[in-house]
């Protein structure tokens, strides 16, 4: 298990809502003991000179070798947060997305590699799931903005 610590500078993110009915795809975070304490959108840090939406087409490509289509409409959280003591902060681009390849969507958990090698498991969870089993949903701030958002993200797949 790799102790991971929240950088000193501010970074930048890009992450994707991706809707199977009313379940987002999210993978856990843990803390250093393996436990639990929250769950986080797919996506992951813009690189230097890379517009957002192009970093977040490459980390869903790099880490689960599927592409994804971005809804016009995006919006922008600022994220301060404490990590086992630690101040992280970031900026952070959230955009609706859907998988290109509906084989994604017939699958409960998907598994991938982050780019430290760290094996993660995503799954579909529902709002009010998260609420049911207490479960924050980071970053900061998402889970109100989404459950206030309207209409409906226009990126919800529904498989029968």
């Amino acid at each position: 298990m790799t102790i991971w610590r929240p950088s000193n500078w501010i970074t930048v993110k890009a992450l994707a809502l991706v809707w199977q009915d009313d379940a987002l795809l999210v993978f856990d975070v843990e803390d250093d003991l393996g436990r639990v304490k929250g769950v986080r959108p797919l996506g992951g840090t813009i690189e230097f000179g890379e517009p957002w939406r192009d970093a977040l087409k490459r980390e869903f490509l790099e880490e689960l070798g599927a592409h994804i289509a971005l809804s016009k409409d995006h919006f922008v959280l600022e994220n301060i947060y404490d990590h086992h003591g630690n101040v992280g902060h970031e900026i952070v681009f959230l955009c609706h997305a859907h998988f290109s390849d509906p084989k994604f969507y017939r699958k409960d958990t998907i598994r991938f590699l982050e780019h430290d090698e760290t094996e993660c498991v995503a799954r579909w969870m529902s709002l009010a799931e998260m609420e049911a089993k207490q479960v924050e949903l980071f970053p900061n701030g998402l889970k109100e903005k989404l459950a206030t958002a309207s209409p409906k993200p226009p990126a919800t797949v529904r498989l029968s």
